[in-house]
């Protein structure tokens, strides 16, 4: 059987190579960090053994601050090694954890990776984020008694009928996790189905709640409003855009600012994806609004000339300055259909927050938020436009 994992695994690598390669020349991605990739990890104190955690990306990576620092409370003589599998969530790894514990990319699941891999990174136990249970690593994990935990347990509704189709060739797979906590009992359900030992799942809550920031003002966003120059205009905030989403929010905005209720409402536009952040910038300017890559304010240190009416987030580990700056926040890859983001950051704050229909990834939070009044729903254009003016007209929307 692991040879044919391999074989696939192997397969799907021809296949993928011509994306790599588009881009990684068109957009940057993936020059770094094939070492880690390929096994060749190097830790801190490799003789002791550690606790590693596994995190795919951003979302991923912030949900493991509580996790981390209670681990660190309660093992503090252990290492603890992080792991990420996007250049996005190991740039968001290092900026939490880089001076402290060793920080790494994902090696791949090859078995002659893999069992390398294991061996240097030198684990007592090994969690995994929402999901990420790979074969070969449960396998290897097995074999040397490591146990394989899954934090935060998560199986989307778009993936567990994909996961239900193979169940024949994962079941030992997941039969393999010591240990599952999941976030709903519907996911506990969900992990059951697919193998996992009933009596190894419990339902603990989502670490994502833990882990929201409830402040407001913090340093990081008092600086940001000095290098903007805030003052006393308010600030909607298009946090975590999918394409598409950005050219939608500039029609709204310039629709906005024709009242002169609204005159004072500035926008900043924070893409999900760095790769996007040139398009974003081009869409601005054809939209004709004056505006500001806060990535060069942020490199100098210094602040704009003027009040820019727009300003681009074109940094990564910022969106959480900006979102305690927002009058409102618009949640995006929501308005079509690519799942959301986390919208539980901004709500946590007491911003008036509004998505689009398209959050499957966000069901269960979706569904406590709109039951309790703390977010709205919006299907087009039309509605953001007059959710977003509500939510500038009255305080207790």
């Amino acid at each position: 059987m692991r040879y044919a994992v391999d074989f696939f695994y192997l397969f799907g690598i021809l296949a993928y190579s011509p994306v790599i390669l588009y881009r990684r020349l068109a957009h940057g991605r993936y020059k770094g960090g094939w070492g880690q990739r390929l096994g060749r990890i190097q830790r801190r104190r490799p003789d002791q053994r550690c606790i590693w955690i596994h995190a795919v990306s951003v979302g991923e990576v912030n949900a493991t601050r509580t996790l981390v620092e209670a681990l660190g409370r309660r093992f503090g003589q252990t290492p603890i090694a992080v792991s990420a599998t996007t250049d996005t969530g190991l740039a968001r790894a290092k900026a939490l954890y880089g001076q402290t514990h060793d920080v790494f990319y994902f090696p791949f699941d090859l078995s002659c990776v893999m069992r390398g891999a294991i061996e240097r990174i030198n684990p007592a136990v090994i969690c995994l984020m929402e999901l990420e249970v790979w074969p070969n690593l449960a396998r290897f994990a097995e074999d040397k008694g490591i146990p394989l935990v899954v934090i935060n347990g998560r199986i989307s509704d778009g993936s567990f009928p994909k996961y239900l189709r193979m169940r024949r060739f994962i079941r030992r797979m997941f039969g393999r996790v010591r240990l599952v906590l999941a976030q709903t009992p519907e996911y506990a359900e969900r992990f059951i189905a697919l193998g996992c030992p009933a009596e190894r799942v419990h339902v603990t809550g989502s670490l994502k709640y833990d882990t929201a920031q409830t402040q407001g003002k913090t340093p990081a966003s008092a600086r940001l409003a000095e290098q903007i120059r805030l003052g006393d205009d308010r600030l909607w905030v298009l946090g975590g855009t999918g394409p598409g989403e950005e050219a939608i929010g500039l029609e709204v905005f310039r629709r906005l600012r024709e009242q002169a209720a609204f005159a004072d409402v500035r926008l900043a536009i924070v893409p999900r994806k760095p790769e996007r952040f040139d398009e974003a910038a081009a869409l601005i300017e054809r939209a004709g609004f004056d505006y500001v890559r806060y990535s060069t304010l942020k490199e100098k240190d210094g602040c704009a000339e003027g009040r820019p009416t727009v300003i681009l987030g074109d940094t990564m580990g910022d969106l959480r300055a900006f979102y305690a700056l927002a009058s409102v926040v618009f949640v995006g890859r929501s308005l079509a259909p690519m799942g959301g983001s986390d919208m539980m950051e901004s709500a946590a704050m007491g911003k008036c927050t509004v998505f689009g229909p398209h959050t499957f990834n966000f069901r269960q939070t979706v569904e406590a938020l709109l039951a309790g009044g703390g977010a709205v729903e919006v299907k087009d254009a039309d509605e953001l436009l007059q959710a977003v003016r509500k939510c500038l007209s009255d305080a207790a929307y």
